[in-house]
């Protein structure tokens, strides 16, 4: 008997599994063809903010966008960093605002750490 549910158990869990994945891996060199990002260091209420935008240069709606904001020290080591969503999402050949607050450092470097292509979201020519 309990040879028979662990057989339908991973029987289930290989047909449920093989649906595609949405989820996929982008080279740096990629993501420059269909995002760009522009942002400058400010400051807020809490010190030092990174805020900008960033731009979709694709014919795909952009969806749970997540960027990552890396700290460096004055030698380009890097010294921590966060991750900040791109609130709603990011039009098709358009842009989108975003704004951290962030800790001290002397560079920062921004770059597309997630993102999701909605659904329909666009034509073939991305």
């Amino acid at each position: 008997m309990r040879r028979g549910i662990a057989v339908l158990t991973a029987t289930a869990l290989l047909f449920t599994s093989g649906a595609p994945a949405a989820a996929q891996i982008y080279a740096p060199q990629t993501l420059e063809r269909y995002f760009r990002l522009e942002w400058t260091v400010t400051r807020d209420r809490k010190g030092p903010a990174i805020e900008g935008y960033v731009y979709n240069m694709s014919r795909r709606l952009v969806e749970r966008m997540r960027l990552q904001i890396e700290r460096l020290d004055a030698a380009g080591t890097v010294v921590g960093s966060s991750a900040v969503w791109v609130l709603g999402t990011v039009p098709i050949e358009s842009r989108a605002y975003f704004h951290a607050s962030v800790p001290a450092a002397a560079i920062y470097r921004v770059q597309v750490l997630t993102f999701d292509w909605a659904a329909g979201g666009g034509g073939a020519g991305m």
